[in-house]
């Protein structure tokens, strides 16, 4: 590891405590970083804090630290049910790491209760846990967070736990923006007390985060740590210790040079990125039955459960492959990643750099490459004027063995393997569309049949974006791919009574596909008024500033969507009178913002 330090722990003008100390030395940090060396002082010094650093700089030590020290240093101790300090984040994998590096020091500090809030389990279960334990300092996903500030009714009022807060972290702060975090960020600042200290970390500055420090924080402190050297003048935003690398290679012979570079490195620790959940489940279960006597692990955010426990696992092994999206590219700390391939470039130019910032992690060496194709070249340019970000070329290897072949045999094998290849496909080109950068990323120049190779298909899908189109260089195959069958017996038991049902409806149709009418429209708004009368009659029982008249109007609408459901009344009628209802007056916009907590 080179030296990136701005000093020792001893040198900073506010003294640590012995047992932040003795933490410091279990973990293996002798020295500050950068960004440690600016923020500690300032935030123990009782400021709010503004930090924008690079991916990887040590910016969970420089928020750990100085909260720990604050609550150390409060008059009163705090209770069971006291919250010192809460720490927002945007993934449950990157609360679950903070959570883990929080413990490291709270061991040493037994007064202090620690408690980790996050989806993909039963709430009633972080309910019980706080009641039972409590938690001076939680670590939290925003929204779990919320929905524990709304469980009064199940005898836990964190509304009032909070009033003795000290300090709110927001961590990765611009991802917390970008996930569309900021109506249940304003939620939660609702119920904090204004006198408290406030800390926004962040790898990049948008015009968003800008508008949270207006809003979250009084009079704060700046600070942009940039790395030394060379990189500072450009304002380069990948680690200095980062060897980035591209390669051009065709659609039908990435998944080949993807397999034989992951051969060749066998012994080291890889993130393979991916752009759609799709592409992760279809890609990981490829990998996994042609790469042996490797650990292979897929992740995405559309897992619930399993997530915790695969990433949890994954940092602890030495070597292996994860096979992930954009949910593992920002703050995560795995430790000892040696490679981080994207097999697809990210939607945005800031993604690139959060993927790439996985390794070369504080003062580490680590090395990153991105799959292009002939078209995407002037990606490569893009990224070093937008985003400082020097990149090599890595030329494609020769002799590489053709696995599409097997890939497809996979797939006649098991239509579980057929139906994920088929909507890895579709959620590929339907990303692709929508990538950041389509000046560069154009659908229209896709070369669809060579696309449709590379992921070893066997037919084409029908989808809207291929409609009409011809594609004389690839040759479906001539088995009828309905009979291509699952695996899984209960799966197939499943299918065959599906095809069985659709037979028999085709003979009472005459031949004809059964026709399914779409939901009525009426129904469909009618759903979503429902839910806005729902969330504003709950406003209204919290004292929010509904008026009488309006709530009135709430129930009388409520009351009509009763009888439509019932069928006492028909969709003309509801129509009607929903017009009639709201048209004397409206319910307050201030209440029926998206925007307004």
């Amino acid at each position: 590891m080179e030296a990136v330090t701005e000093g020792s722990w001893e040198a900073l003008p506010v003294a640590l405590s012995p047992g932040v100390l003795r933490a410091l030395r279990e973990l293996g940090f002798a020295r500050m970083t950068p960004v440690q060396s600016a923020t500690i002082p300032l935030f123990m010094n009782n400021k709010d804090v503004a930090a924008e650093a690079v991916t990887g700089s040590g910016k969970t030590l420089a928020f750990v630290i100085p909260i720990l020290e604050i609550l150390l240093r409060r008059e009163e101790k705090l209770k069971k049910m006291q919250v010192g300090a809460i720490i927002i984040t945007p993934t449950r994998e990157l609360a679950i790491q903070i959570d883990e590096v929080l413990s490291h020091f709270t061991k040493h500090f037994p007064r202090f209760s620690q408690i980790l809030l996050i989806g993909g389990r039963n709430p009633m279960e972080d309910v019980e846990k706080f009641k039972e334990h409590g938690g001076n300092i939680i670590v939290a996903t925003p929204g779990r967070l919320e929905d524990l500030f709304r469980r009064k009714a199940d005898g836990l009022d964190l509304g009032s736990c909070v009033k003795s807060l000290d300090v709110l972290v927001l961590d990765e702060a611009d991802r917390l923006l970008d996930m569309g975090f900021e109506a249940s960020l304003n939620a939660i600042l609702d119920f904090l007390p204004k006198q408290r200290r406030t800390g926004l970390f962040s790898a990049t500055q948008t015009q968003e985060v800008e508008n949270l420090v207006r809003a979250g924080l009084r009079n704060p402190v700046r600070i942009s740590v940039k790395e030394k050297g060379v990189a500072a003048s450009n304002t380069q935003k990948t680690p200095t210790r980062l060897e980035n690398y591209y390669m051009i290679c065709k659609a039908d012979e990435k998944f080949n040079q993807l397999v034989h570079f992951l051969r060749q490195h066998k012994q080291e620790k890889h993130l393979v990125f991916f752009s759609t959940c799709a592409c992760v489940e279809y890609y990981g279960k490829a990998l996994e039955s042609l790469i042996k006597q490797v650990k292979i692990m897929s992740i995405h955010g559309k897992m619930k459960h399993k997530r915790n426990k695969i990433f949890t696992e994954f940092r602890k092994l030495p070597g292996g492959i994860l096979v992930c999206t954009d949910v593992m590219a920002r703050g995560i700390d795995i430790p000892e990643v040696h490679w981080v391939l994207q097999y697809d470039p990210p939607s945005s130019a800031s993604a690139f750099v959060h993927r790439c910032g996985r390794t070369a992690r504080i003062g580490n060496v680590g090395s990153a490459l991105v799959f292009l194709l002939p078209m995407e070249e002037s990606y490569v340019n893009f990224l070093s004027i937008n985003q400082k970000c020097p990149m090599q070329e890595m030329k494609p290897q020769t002799n590489v063995l053709d696995l599409l072949p097997k890939l497809k045999s996979m797939a006649l094998a098991d239509r579980a393997v057929f139906e994920k290849g088929m909507k890895a496909f579709v959620s590929y080109v339907q990303a692709y569309a929508k990538h950041e950068c389509n000046l560069i990323f154009r659908l229209k120049d896709l070369d669809f049949a060579s696309l449709a190779k590379g992921f070893a298909l066997l037919k084409m899908p029908k989808m809207p974006e291929l409609r009409g189109k011809c594609f004389p260089d690839f040759t479906p195959v001539t088995v009828n791919t309905d009979s291509i069958s699952f695996k899984d017996k209960n799966r197939e038991k499943q299918r065959q009574k599906q095809l069985e049902q659709q037979r028999k409806d085709r003979e009472e149709n005459g031949g004809k596909k059964k026709f399914i009418k779409n939901k009525a429209w009426s129904k469909q708004k009618a759903k979503r008024e429902k839910k806005k009368k729902v969330t504003a009659k709950r406003k209204h029982e919290e004292g929010s500033d509904i008026e009488d008249e309006d709530m009135e109007e709430l129930l009388n609408d409520t009351r009509l969507l009763k009888r439509l459901k019932k069928g006492k009344i028909s969709e003309e009628e509801f129509e009607k009178r929903i017009t009639s209802i709201n048209t004397p007056r409206s319910v307050n916009s201030n209440v029926m913002s998206d925007g307004d907590v």
